[in-house]
């Protein structure tokens, strides 16, 4: 056994060592970016005013993408004919009766009576004025 230990401290490379195995995260491109960049900014220290390149990239992105939209809103809006108008006028003016008339069929019957006593009387007096 005492020749053994010799010969395991002499020939040291007669015995198979495994290798360590890659980790393919840190391998990758991608890790190695984003591990460097996390290391600029330690060395910099905590700097508010600088973003990630990724973040800046894409707040710019989105902000293109809404200035896009609405310039496009305001163009169909001013390419509008006046039947479309009408039409959408009328359209809001249906959704928000049927809101009003969803939120009276939820409230008690006591407020829908006094609503509609509210609407006759505002009717008359519109009525008498004329």
């Amino acid at each position: 056994s005492g020749s053994k230990l010799l010969m395991d401290h002499c020939c040291p490379y007669l015995i198979i060592q495994p290798k360590k195995r890659l980790n393919l995260v840190r391998v990758s491109k991608s890790h190695q970016e984003l591990h460097r960049e996390l290391r600029m900014t330690h060395k910099r220290g905590p700097c508010l005013n600088v973003k990630p390149e990724l973040q800046r990239v894409l707040e710019q992105r989105n902000w293109e993408q809404g200035m896009k939209q609405r310039k496009e809103a305001e163009e169909e809006k001013k390419n509008r004919s006046p039947l479309q108008q009408e039409l959408l006028k009328r359209h809001q003016r249906l959704e928000e009766l049927k809101a009003q008339q969803e939120g009276l069929q939820s409230s008690p019957e006591f407020i829908r009576v006094k609503e509609s006593l509210r609407r006759t009387t505002i009717l008359d007096l519109g009525e008498k004025v004329v």
